[in-house]
């Protein structure tokens, strides 16, 4: 490479390319938070909807269309980082067969790896994960003009507020902890509210249907504490949504919940200890709120950025060489595609 060539390669400001469709009805924690990224790579001007003109294609995870690869076919010199959930196996059933395709098109496909926890991290390689030497563990962020701290509100130790949300119906979401606190809670002196999709219909506890961000995030801060039950979940973005707004948590302790929450909240592994929680929360409210440190999304998508222009330095340098996929990649991740509609219309049959 020319000494004029590495000296633009070295200043260019690099572009990045979200594969993903974008509206504004109520989704899952990935989209949102993607939706987040994106809105601060293009108020700094290095985002692109046009593909052509990316240095970098990011996508997500289980995203099952043939466009990641049909991109990779396009645009084989481009780099493509892989932002990396689950271990679904965990999180769902260990027959899930989505896996089996992401780790076979991280492998083919891949330059770099965004795990979402140290957590997922870890058990994503236990489970056969390859990601290679260009990894980064980024937690996720929210858009920070919408969740964000009510400095005016009163906590009345009283009556207090709880709330649960969840996008996802899945069980493992911590639904049979939400049915216990249903059964047991003192609704006396405590109000809870569940927000999302529930497998279950409840008692004493106000459920209310997806709420989009601006109106969930009212609801958030209406409330005093949040808490949530969900198993093996890599980086919760209905948590972390929680925590902007100034809840201090209670969460199982399980998947990436302690890492997000750090000293601003308290932890449980039996649904007795729920109630002990609630009283350590309210009797030293004030100090859980104070410690409330999650990462805002501004530092979250320079990270990205960062590693994203990392990489792309990287392959002009000599120390990445782009991943070139291989017919024998493609009928791999066709056949795993494959075995994954099949066992998924057996499902539904």
């Amino acid at each position: 490479m020319s000494s004029n060539r590495a000296e633009g390669a070295k200043n260019k400001k690099i572009k990045i390319y979200i594969c993903m469709k974008f509206d504004n009805a109520p989704n899952g924690g990935s989209f949102q938070f993607t939706k987040a990224l994106k809105k601060y790579f293009v108020i700094n001007n290095v985002y692109t909807d046009n593909v052509d003109n990316a240095d970098v294609i990011l996508f997500n995870s289980f995203q099952f269309n043939d466009e990641v690869l049909r991109l990779k076919l396009k645009y084989p010199n481009k780099i493509f980082i892989h932002r990396v959930d689950g271990p679904i196996k965990l999180y769902n059933h260990k027959k899930d067969l989505r896996e089996n395709l992401l780790y076979a098109m991280n492998r083919a496909i891949a330059d770099g790896t965004v795990f979402q926890s140290n957590w997922s991290k870890d058990h994503n390689f236990i489970m056969g994960l390859w990601a290679g030497k260009f990894n980064r563990v980024i937690l996720n962020s929210v858009d920070k003009d919408i969740f964000n701290i009510d400095h005016e509100k009163k906590f009345d130790r009283n009556k207090v507020n709880i709330i649960a949300t969840s996008w996802s119906s899945n069980l493992k979401k911590g639904f049979d902890v939400y049915k216990w606190m249903d059964q047991n809670l003192d609704f006396r002196k405590i109000n809870m509210t569940f927000v999302g999709n529930s497998p279950i219909a409840f008692n004493n506890i106000k459920s209310i249907k997806p709420l989009d961000s601006v109106e969930l995030s009212k609801t958030l801060k209406e409330n005093d504490i949040y808490i949530t039950a969900s198993r093996s979940d890599p980086c919760s973005n209905s948590l972390i949504e929680a925590l902007h707004c100034g809840l201090p948590a209670i969460a199982y302790r399980d998947g990436g919940h302690p890492e997000i929450i750090k000293d601003s909240g308290c932890f449980f592994e039996h649904n007795k200890e729920i109630l002990e929680c609630i009283e350590n929360v309210i009797e030293n409210y004030d100090s859980y709120r104070r410690k409330i440190n999650v990462l805002s999304i501004n530092e979250v998508a320079d990270n990205y950025y960062n590693f994203s222009e990392c990489l792309w330095k990287y392959s002009f340098e000599g120390k990445l060489k782009v991943k070139k996929i291989s017919v024998f990649s493609i009928i791999i991740i066709k056949i795993k595609f494959i075995l994954f509609l099949l066992k998924l219309s057996d499902k539904y049959k």
